[in-house]
Formats: structure tokens, C-alpha cells, sequence
């Protein structure tokens, strides 16, 4: 291995002597925008609540943590099949699910300046425990005996209206040319239901048998009254699901081991740190739930909060829909030949409340033994938006830019997102590497001319050593 050209000699720091900075969910929301990872959406319009727009950076973050999802839950597994359904779904579909009747939001109205709160959550903030489960009746009990606790948030007052629902579902018109809103359509309010609309087509099809499940990763709208805390709660979100089809009363093992698989795949393919994830289980579960337990991750500012669910749904969801659509949805078991409706355990993450765990566990910022602070991304590298960025020592020199040229392009035709970066001088490329997480710096010199190595810096360690190009792109 060759020694460093002296022009990198000093660029690196001891680690051991770094102090790192707490962080606040303000610091992701201004660095997700300033580093091109997550925009407003509509920014140029002044924005819109509860929308976002990936950025490039944010793009290639996001669908690596789809594929690492995906590779974990079908391609790894001999027992997991994947489906993309449509978002538009027959109106009864909704009827079945239960979303055109009970998918609802608990609003009060201050009687003073109207604005509406979410009941719900204001008592969750005072310790009471109230979710979409409770009955307006039950809620409006829990909302009585703490009204004197809770102030409009806008004007302060605490007169507020009774509690009522409000329906999440957004109504949209799709073939329906009267202008009369006869047949009423909606946006998905969850991305699961194609899958168990989609459950007889993957028997008949496919070579499966239960216990057998299926995956997906679509997109679903809720009319939040309230949007808030960036691409936590949302109006436009994406859901990565699967849905595991057991036969009846054979669900306590599959669904332990899904809940310890789940786990894992934090840990071990996000690479979060596990000090910030914890196991949160359902005390009012709906009628038809076994178990409901929660993976919450302790975000900025906001603390532990739900970024998946993995529940035990018995057989409500293929029977409803039975019921619903009048097709008979049991399975028949080629074994025991009985027919019966399989028993479904469910795992479900907002990949939108991932993307900000994944991005607030890698958000680092260091303090240098010089008292300079260094910003860093510390993804995995499997994850990180850019692979490696590649420079020339210098700009003006139109060999080495060749050279780097040739490099850059064989890394690209590789690895698909590698960065050209040649602005600034070598310091300020790798402070803006290690900010977006690039895990490599690649800087072709003068010695490259003359013995095809490179300079390879690490992100996280700061290291740098020189190695052969034949070497690096055989990585």
C-alpha cells in the first residue's frame, strides 16, 4: 500500500476525542432541506401541511431502505410472496374494512377561536391513555374529567365543544361522470387491503401454501386534522406491509417470531441503535385483535412513538371482506382437506416515520479536539444516498481530471450513485461528503498517474490509505 500524498496529510481527526451534540428535531428538519434529503411540498406556493417531497439525496435514502425492507421480508424468505395493488379500490371495499363507518379522529372545537384539537392526543400528553379504539362515548368520559388540564393551543381559552368524529378517508371521483357523488370513491386510508383482496388470486396462482405470506409497499391518505412533526404524522404517506396467513389457533409462535425478526431488522439492517427502540404493547385492543404490540423509536424532540405495528388480527379481515364481497375466501388445506379462513398476522411500518428514524439515528454532529464541530451522517453503507464520491486533487489540472473522469465512471456503471465532486478544496469535499453519509471519498492525484492508486477516505473513521483502482473496483 503507498504512502498519502502529503496534501492529505492532517485531513483527518482523532475520533476517540470527538463529543457529540444532542439533537433536536428542528436541527433533521433544517438539515433534511439544506442537504436536499426532504423539501416542503409545494414549497414555492408557501407549502402545504402535512405534504413532503423527496429530495435527491432523500430518493436514494428512501428506496434503499424499500430494498433492504424488500430483500428482508421476500427475497430472503421462501415463504413471502410481493404484490403492488391499486390505490383506487371498489367503494365497498372501505364499507368491509371498517374505514366508512369507524376510521375517525376525535376533534374538539374551542368555542372561543374555533380551532379544532385532536382529544386523543391532548391526553395522551397528560398521561391518559386514549386511542382510535375508544367510542365517542368513552373518550368524551376521559375528555370530561380532564377539560379543566387542556388549552387551546391558539388563543389559551378551555371551552371547548364535545368530542365527535372525524372521518379520515379522502373522497375522490373516479369514473363517475354525473357530478352527483352517487358511488363515492376513496384514497387508500391503509395499504393492506389490497392484500387481502389480492389473497384467493395469489392461492390460485402461485405455488404457496399456508403458512405463507405476502408483502407490499403502497401508498394511503388520511385527513389529519392536525399534521405535525415533519414526516411524522402526515395526509400522504407510504406503508410497508405483509400479512402472514396462518390456519386458525396456530398464530402464538409465528407471531413471536415475526415480532423478533422485525426487531432485527432495525438493528441489523438499519443499523439503529438499539438504546433507541423499544417494544410498546396494546392495552385496548379492537374486538377482533389477539395482541397488538408497537416497535416505537425515541425521535428528537418528540420521544418514543410508534414506527411499526405487528398485530394479531385472527380471521376478521378475509371474513369481512367474505361477507362483504359474497366470494368465499377459505382456504382449503391439500393436507388435512379442510376448508377454513386463515388467521392473519400483520406487520406494518410508515416508512415516511423510517426514513426519520433512520436519518435522526445517523445525524451526528461532533466536536473536533480544535472545538470546530463536524457534521456526519453515519449510515450504513448500504444505505447511504451516495455510495462513493470521487474528485480530482485538482480542478485545473485537465489530467488528473481525466483520470478521475475514468474512475468516476466505472464506479458509476458499478454502483450506480457515485458523486462527482471537485468544488472546493479537499477538506470542505469531505466535510460535505460526511454530511449527505457518503461512506467513501475516492481522490485521484498525481500519484495515481504514476502508479494507478488512489486516495480512500473513510467517513466515519476519517482514515485515509491509498489502494490500487483494479483493487477498488473490485469492491
Amino acid at each position: 500500500m503507498s504512502k498519502l500524498h502529503p496534501c492529505f496529510v492532517g485531513i483527518c481527526y482523532n475520533i476517540s476525542n470527538m463529543q457529540e451534540k444532542k439533537i433536536q428535531l428542528e436541527d433533521i428538519v433544517s438539515f433534511a432541506k439544506r442537504r436536499g434529503f426532504v423539501y416542503p411540498g409545494s414549497d414555492i406556493y408557501g407549502g402545504e401541511a402535512g405534504l413532503y417531497d423527496f429530495g435527491p439525496n432523500g430518493v436514494e435514502l428512501l428506496n434503499n431502505i424499500k430494498k433492504a425492507w424488500w430483500k428482508a421480508n421476500v427475497y430472503e424468505r421462501d415463504d413471502f410472496v410481493g404484490i403492488d395493488s391499486a390505490m383506487f379500490k371498489h367503494p365497498r371495499v372501505w364499507e368491509a374494512s371498517g374505514h366508512v363507518g369507524g376510521f375517525s379522529d376525535p376533534l374538539a372545537e374551542c368555542r372561543n377561536c374555533h380551532h379544532r384539537i385532536r382529544v386523543d392526543k391532548e391526553l395522551n400528553i397528560l398521561g391518559v391513555e386514549a386511542d382510535e379504539k375508544l367510542n365517542e362515548e368513552q373518550i368524551n368520559k376521559l375528555f370530561d374529567e380532564h377539560r379543566d388540564e387542556i388549552k387551546c393551543p391558539v388563543c389559551g381559552h378551555k371551552d371547548f365543544t364535545a368530542a365527535k368524529g372525524f372521518n379520515l378517508l379522502v373522497k375522490s371521483n373516479l369514473g363517475d361522470f354525473t357530478g352527483e357523488g352517487k358511488r363515492p370513491v376513496y384514497l387508500p386510508g391503509e395499504a393492506c387491503q389490497g392484500i387481502y383482496l389480492n389473497f384467493k388470486n395469489v392461492v390460485d396462482t402461485m405455488p404457496v401454501k399456508i403458512p405463507f405470506g405476502i408483502a407490499q409497499i403502497g401508498k394511503a391518505f388520511r385527513n389529519e386534522i392536525s399534521p405535525r412533526n415533519f414526516l411524522f404524522r402526515t395526509r400522504e404517506l407510504e406503508q410497508a406491509d405483509t400479512q402472514y396467513f396462518v390456519a386458525p389457533h396456530k398464530n402464538k409462535e409465528a407471531f413471536e417470531h415475526i415480532k423478533q425478526r422485525r426487531w432485527d431488522w432495525y438493528v441489523n439492517d438499519l443499523g439503529i441503535k438499539q438504546e433507541n427502540l423499544k417494544w410498546h404493547q396494546h392495552e385496548n385492543l379492537v374486538f377482533y385483535a389477539s395482541d397488538a404490540w408497537d416497535i416505537e423509536y425515541n425521535y428528537p424532540s418528540l420521544g418514543f412513538d410508534e414506527v411499526e405495528g405487528v398485530h394479531d388480527r385472527t380471521d376478521y379481515d378475509l371474513t369481512q371482506h367474505m361477507k362483504f364481497s359474497g366470494v368465499d375466501l377459505r382456504y382449503h388445506d391439500p393436507v388435512t382437506n379442510e376448508k377454513y379462513i386463515p388467521w392473519i398476522l400483520e406487520t406494518s411500518m410508515g416508512m415516511g416515520r423510517c426514513f426519520l428514524a433512520v436519518l435522526a439515528d445517523a445525524y451526528t454532529v461532533e466536536t473536533l479536539p480544535s472545538g470546530e464541530t463536524r457534521t456526519v451522517l453515519k449510515l450504513k453503507p448500504e444505505l447511504a444516498p451516495v455510495k462513493y464520491a470521487v474528485s480530482p486533487l485538482l480542478k485545473n489540472k485537465p489530467e488528473l481530471v481525466e483520470k478521475a473522469r475514468e474512475v468516476f465512471m466505472a464506479l458509476k456503471k458499478k454502483h450506480g450513485n457515485v458523486m462527482w465532486d471537485d468544488n472546493g478544496n479537499i477538506g470542505k469535499r469531505y466535510r460535505r461528503q460526511d454530511e449527505i453519509g457518503t461512506p467513501y471519498c475516492v481522490v485521484i492525484d498525481f500519484d495515481t498517474l504514476e502508479d494507478d492508486t488512489v486516495t480512500i477516505r473513510d467517513r466515519d473513521t476519517t482514515e485515509q490509505v491509498r489502494e490500487k483502482i483494479t483493487t477498488l473496483l473490485a469492491r
